[in-house]
């Protein structure tokens, strides 16, 4: 294995492309973009295989669906990014595949022999990070990624359906996990570290050589009624009551982290990584080899016979 030092040339290129989109963004390109394709590709087709049903869903959603998830988009030092009032009244970006699959089922009432309903959705996600230290660094915490989110809801007859599925939903993400070939640890998370929805949420940790540390790649809750009386969601049952239904939510895949962890987890003296066999047939390579770069030399903004930015007009 490489030692932690010798990543850090992965992440030169993206310090000195920071002045197009700011701090915690990052460009992938060549192997690293198909790479990103393949793991939601391998993620999907597995839940799929499960009786999952893919859905796309919209990234921005109005504040009743985030609060009603047990986010709070206008509070201070919120994730949320929210739009220009000005110019779109009350619309927020998702941070998770969660919010639109939830608001999806908002409102509405699911007959009980169709429970329990299994989705899955590939989305981009936006967070507002806050962090400082180290993990602000490269892949690890940044503005925006891609994520394969698995979204359950259930009856609640007999009290054990959501917990039954949150088994399930772990069970899918070690699945996933073993056959990336990654090392992790799945932590039980003691109630001061549940959030306001989670009746019980369980942490997968992955090991990142780079960091030298186990580092968060994914997480899976039981929220048992609390978005579902907050946002109507309700089943009918076999006499036609209405009852309020329970929702379980999991990360299938993040594919940042998965990318670190895979990329340090199987790379070699060489500097090439050994692609783990059940992600082969998704990104079409055995080995991935040392990339080679297009040469950019960075010039600045500052030189002659440039024609001006153009100044945005105000509103």
């Amino acid at each position: 294995k490489t030692k932690g030092s010798d990543f850090v040339s992965c992440y030169r290129i993206a310090l000195r492309l920071a002045h197009v989109s700011g701090h915690r963004s990052y460009y992938l390109r060549g192997v690293g973009a198909r790479l990103q394709s393949a793991l939601q590709n391998f993620a999907l087709e597995t839940l799929q295989q499960r009786g999952f049903i893919p859905m796309v869903v919209p990234d921005m959603l109005k504040g009743a669906v985030f609060e009603g998830c047990g986010m709070q988009p206008h509070a201070h030092r919120s994730q949320v990014y929210s739009l220009d009032p000005a110019c779109f009244p009350d619309l927020n970006l998702a941070g998770t595949g969660e919010v639109g699959i939830a608001g999806y089922f908002m409102d509405h009432a699911v007959n009980w022999k169709d429970l329990p309903v299994r989705s899955v959705c590939s989305s981009t996600c936006y967070r507002a990070e806050t962090d400082t230290g180290r993990e602000t660094w490269g892949l690890y915490r940044v503005h925006h990624f891609n994520k394969v989110e698995m979204f359950g809801v259930t009856a609640d007859e007999t009290g054990e359906e959501s917990s039954q599925m949150l088994e399930e939903f772990l069970s899918l993400q070690k699945e996933i996990f073993s056959s990336l070939e990654l090392h992790y640890r799945v932590l039980d998370m003691p109630t001061q570290e549940l959030g306001r929805p989670a009746h019980r949420k369980y942490d997968i940790e992955a090991w990142m050589p780079g960091r030298d540390s186990y580092g968060e790649i994914s997480s899976g809750s039981n929220c048992t009624d609390y978005q579902s009386r907050r946002l109507n969601i309700l089943y009918e049952g076999e006499d036609g009551s209405l009852h309020y239904a329970h929702t379980v939510n999991a990360t299938a895949c993040a594919i940042p982290r998965t990318i670190i962890a895979i990329l340090e987890t199987h790379q070699t003296k060489e500097g090439t990584v050994l692609v783990p066999p059940a992600l082969q047939p998704f990104l079409g390579l055995e080995v991935i080899e040392k990339p080679k770069y297009i040469p950019l030399k960075y010039i600045g903004p500052n030189q002659p016979n440039r024609m001006p930015r153009p100044v945005p007009k105000p509103r």
